[in-house]
């Protein structure tokens, strides 16, 4: 269910890209996201296309930011999603070596009904 966007500036390699990727859907899996539910996309950004304040709330960002995005059902607590937060934080500080800084999270939830996986059908409406 989940759709994630995991924006950064260019010039990173594919290795790097995809361990971001790993890291997001492992995190997403160990709160209650199912196996195999993956949807994700990486986008890279020109320096002048990836704006952001590099001190925001006291937090010192470097060029490396990278800035995620999950879609996903609502209904998961505020413990879950900081439980969510950390994994994917301390998962990119491992590898591929991202200072948690540099780790921007945006969570939007929407109704289970918002989703169509193919077909033209609404699988998750009840």
């Amino acid at each position: 269910m989940p759709l994630v966007r995991i924006d950064l500036r260019k010039g990173k390699d594919a290795v790097y890209r995809q361990e971001v990727g790993r890291v997001v859907y492992d995190a997403m899996v160990g709160v209650g996201v199912p196996e195999n539910d993956r949807f994700q996309i990486v986008a890279e950004h020109d320096a002048d296309d990836f704006l952001f304040d590099p001190n925001y709330l006291g937090i010192a960002r470097t060029q490396d930011l990278v800035i995620i995005q999950i879609t996903w059902n609502e209904g998961r607590t505020v413990e879950q999603k900081k439980v969510l937060y950390k994994a994917i934080a301390d998962g990119l500080a491992k590898a591929p070596g991202i200072r948690p800084e540099d780790v921007f999270i945006n969570l939007i939830e929407v109704k289970r009904e918002n989703w169509s996986f193919g077909n033209g059908i609404a699988q998750y409406a009840v």
